[in-house]
């Protein structure tokens, strides 16, 4: 099984039998994924995306997303025991993360550049790689780099690292070996004899290859299992070194003896020839693939591998393609002079597109959907978006079902129009239609034609008629099927980059090279209108249902709307920060779409001329877009190679929501804008992002305390009344709808438990940013009553009080110290705290304790019942199998592995 992005989704493989096991989709995201890392100790798989969050998955549910970096996440790495993420980003920084606790412990901000890379050492150190051309050697205890290499020109693109070895690829193609130095991590700074500091990573040689050499290295993998070291440059081919054996070590040093004293120089047969990094390492093999490789994995191998069979190495291509090969192991005969090759064993290719999708059309049923891009077809079906058919054409620009939805149309850059048949994925016709590209296909509403645009400056008109042709299955046999007729030719003064009929089948519309519309007469091919007024050429137009309206879209990002009695334009709309591609209008309404470069889809409304919603989701330019026929969705096609399937909803929408929604985002963008802003020479420093989620998560608390504190306030000065006044008043005071809402909780209650508890722990500390220090000393008062409040909770229906007092202490410590390394100096300064900070103090310890001596006894208890259980079990194998003790006690670690294993799932991969 392997995990591979799609775009803003990740999906879980089983590549021998090309099926989607798990699909990983977080509602709300559009980000671009960008990293993986699976940890096989706790099965949690960590996501990294474009906008620089992080999110953690356990089978197919979220965890828990962390926002710490302001850009892409470019690393992801996980520690020993998986209790600690470090992540890298473009904006230079690494985080480290507890994945515990859901929060940033500290970042590091040593580089000066784009961090490629990250790996993880068992001394607690961390190594990172940047565009900067330096290596830094981080210790997690301090979080201060210890040691910078120096020694690349240009920017590290990868390292890796196999036990003391360490390898580095930069951007020049030159690659690098260190050597680490444990025993000098473990004892610290040091000096040696001379009181020269003891470095840890220290240069040994360069490597050269024969096939990656002045080539821009993107990735270097060492084998965790096998002698292999893995080297992929910016083409299509991955290098295999292989570590030598200490026997093939040894056979090379004698070799080499034997070459030096046959060539006459003094040999010492005596001495031992010390070995070099460049006597470990020798070419293996080279893969070679059909496309450019993007990135490659080694999967981890199962404690029963045979180590003689071949290792797998998994690419993701490109192409959107991704493919499992066979790296043969070196036979005993002939080591040095054998030529292995590698072999390719799975492919996953046949779901997608392998380039851009140009061109959609959708079956007059809605049933079936066609997509085409340079080299392939696609027939799909809408219901169960499965790919029914794939077959091969030319470089697709438009398509369009002929009448019946059993024959497609292509037009291709070269000029042809070609037929093919879906019952039997075979091209029926390939027709020599004009000179150049053919931009444009529209079906006439009579459903007996259609007309072609193509930039040889004609439109031409065909028939759609039957012919007979030979089968392809039976010989000497005439089959019928359908066939196009060259009827008429509109000759333009320009080239045509679209066309389109009106409903009415009475107008044609023509758009031009020189950015105007012409409209003719269909049946004379009269000329009638000419629309100008863009900039740029017209890319796509549509004429509405009542043929009235006609919409145009340009290459100058401007849509206009175009009265048809008169040609005037009624209205220009700016909604796209790029070209827009494509506009479609709904069925029997003026409201419209329209799609762009910037990888947005637009709804507009035709006679108001106002924006109804903006759609985000493709990751890049979007080329086709049809809607269906009932008017219920619509499918685009994009640069990315996805087709995208919109759905409308029974909800209704309402406008102002959109425009906030909108503000919003361009809110956020500021605050991502205004925090790489920020310039701090700290080497390392606390971990936060200010997010719309942090900031309506501090403002819930801010009210929830204003809430509480009226409510306090207000029933202290009741109780301060005299018998006589409190008679007159009457009852005491109301209390907000808002308590008796959620079951007339006390004040303090309501703040903790229905507003803090609800806070996710990875937004925790930045929602506390956002309080004034009003609201801190009000909130410090609550965390003194927590601190004594005595909990309960019900168990089988059985109501129980804990014996340890204060709610939720661990929510309340991490508050308190929150709040006092935040603003301590104010706190300090503040003489009317000093009685609720000496209370709190007092108070927090006592719980703090009770808290470790309830952990050290459940500890102790656990023990007890680990004891008693390895007891009875030892003496039911020493009973009932007849085992000595020895035998016992394997036999007892043997199933507990196997238990342990038992929950584990299969060995995955990621690419």
């Amino acid at each position: 099984q392997i995990y591979l992005p799609i775009l803003e989704d990740v999906l879980l493989w089983d590549y021998k039998s090309g099926s989607v096991i798990r699909e990983f989709h977080d509602l709300g995201c559009t980000s671009l994924v960008t990293q993986l890392s699976f940890n096989q100790t706790n099965n949690q798989l960590a996501v990294g995306y474009n906008d620089g969050s992080i999110r953690i998955w356990e089978e197919d549910s979220l965890i828990v997303t962390l926002n710490g970096h302001s850009s892409a996440v470019t690393a992801l790495e996980w520690d020993a025991d998986a209790l600690k993420l470090f992540s890298a980003s473009k904006d230079t920084n690494i985080i480290i993360w507890d994945t515990l606790s859901h929060q940033g412990l500290a970042r590091l901000k040593g580089h000066r550049d784009v961090v490629n890379s990250l790996h993880f050492l068992p001394t607690n150190h961390l190594v990172s790689s940047s565009n900067d051309s330096f290596i830094k050697l981080w210790d997690l205890n301090t979080h201060l780099c210890i040691q910078t290499l120096i020694g690349h020109r240009t920017a590290i693109q990868s390292t890796t690292i196999k036990d003391d070895i360490l390898a580095s690829g930069s951007s020049d193609g030159e690659i690098r070996l260190w050597s680490i130095d444990y025993e000098a991590l473990k004892n610290g700074l040091s000096t040696d004899e001379n009181n020269n500091i003891i470095t840890f990573i220290n240069y040994l040689t360069n490597l050269s290859t024969h096939t990656i050499n002045r080539k821009r290295i993107t990735q270097l993998s060492f084998h965790d299992s096998l002698p292999l070291l893995a080297i992929l440059s910016s083409d299509k081919s991955i290098e295999f070194l292989r570590l030598r054996t200490a026997e093939e070590i040894k056979a090379k040093l004698a070799r080499r003896k034997r070459r030096n004293k046959d060539k006459g120089k003094p040999v010492n047969e005596n001495a031992s020839e010390e070995v070099t990094i460049n006597d470990r390492l020798t070419p293996h093999l080279v893969l070679h693939s059909n496309s450019k490789v993007k990135s490659f994995s080694f999967p981890p191998l199962p404690s029963s591998f045979d180590h003689k069979a071949p290792a797998q190495v998994l690419l993701a291509l490109a192409n959107n393609a991704a493919e499992v090969h066979a790296i043969p192991q070196p036979t005993k005969k002939s080591v040095e002079d054998s030529q292995p090759e590698a072999v390719r064993l799975h492919s996953l290719d046949l779901p997608g597109h392998r380039a851009d999708i140009r061109a959609l059309a959708l079956s007059s049923d809605d049933q079936l959907l066609a997509s085409a891009s340079n080299g392939q077809l696609k027939i799909w079906n809408m219901k169960t978006q499965a790919c029914l058919r794939t077959i091969e054409c030319g470089y697709a620009i438009c398509i369009a079902f002929l009448p019946g939805n059993k024959t497609i149309v292509v037009g291709t850059k070269s000029g042809n129009l070609e037929l093919y048949d879906l019952i039997s994925s075979t091209q029926i016709a390939d027709v020599d239609a004009h000179d150049n590209t053919i931009y444009g296909i529209d079906i006439s509403p009579s459903k007996k034609s259609f007309v072609t645009a193509s930039g040889d400056k004609d439109v031409k008109f065909w028939d759609i008629v039957q012919v007979e042709r030979d089968s392809d299955t039976v010989v000497d046999t005439k089959v019928t099927s359908v066939g196009i007729v060259h009827t008429r030719t509109l000759k333009m003064t320009d080239e045509v980059l679209a066309v389109k009929f009106s409903p009415d089948s009475r107008l044609i519309a023509v758009s031009l090279l020189d950015s105007t519309v012409k409209v003719f007469f269909n049946d004379s091919l009269k000329f009638y209108l000419s629309l100008y007024g863009h900039k740029l050429p017209v890319l796509s137009m549509d004429i509405s249902y009542d043929s009235k309206l006609i919409i145009t879209s340009s290459a100058d990002k401007n849509i206009k709307i175009w009265g048809l009695d008169f040609g005037d334009c009624n209205k220009s709309l700016f909604g796209h920060d790029g070209s827009v591609m494509q506009v479609k209008f709904e069925k029997d309404s003026h409201k419209f779409w329209s799609s762009s470069k910037d990888a947005t889809i637009t709804y507009w409304d035709g006679d108001k001329f106002e924006q109804i919603q903006k759609l985000h989701g493709h990751q890049g330019e979007i080329w086709a877009l049809v809607t269906s026929n009932d008017g219920q969705f619509l499918v685009t096609g994009s640069h990315d190679k996805s087709i995208r399937v919109w759905e409308k909803l029974d909800e209704p929408l309402f406008l102002e929501e959109e425009r906030e929604k909108a503000l919003e985002e361009l809110y956020e963008a500021d605050l991502n804008e205004a925090q790489n802003d920020q310039d701090d020479e700290k080497e390392a420093e606390d971990v936060h992002k200010a997010t719309s989620a942090t900031l309506m998560a501090g403002e819930k608390i801010i009210e929830a305390l204003e809430l509480a504190d009226e409510d306090v306030n207000a029933l202290k000065d009741y109780e301060a009344l005299s018998d006589i006044d409190k008679a007159k008043v009457g009852a005491p005071p109301s209390r907000h709808a808002q308590f008796i809402a959620v079951g007339n909780p006390t004040a303090d209650e309501y703040v903790l438990k229905f507003v803090l508890e609800k806070i996710s722990p990875a937004e925790l500390h930045d929602a506390l940013l956002v309080l004034p220090f009003s609201h801190v000393v009000s909130l410090l008062s609550y965390l003194e009553i927590w601190s004594e409040k005595v909990g309960s909770f019900k168990w089988n229906k059985i109501k129980l009080t804990i014996i340890v007092k204060g709610w939720n202490i661990a929510l309340v410590a991490r508050v308190l110290f929150f709040l006092l390394k935040t603003h301590h100096h104010q706190i300090v300064a503040n003489r009317v705290m000093r009685n609720t900070m000496i209370g709190l103090r007092e108070k927090l310890r006592t719980r703090l304790s009770e808290q470790k001596s309830l952990v050290g006894y459940n500890l102790a208890a656990l023990k007890v019942i680990r004891r008693a259980h390895d007891a009875d079990t030892i003496a039911k194998y020493l009973e009932e199998e007849d085992m000595d003790e020895e035998r016992a006690n394997q036999r007892l670690k043997a199933d507990e592995e196997a238990l342990m294993n038992a929950g584990k799932k299969r060995k995955r991969i990621i690419i």
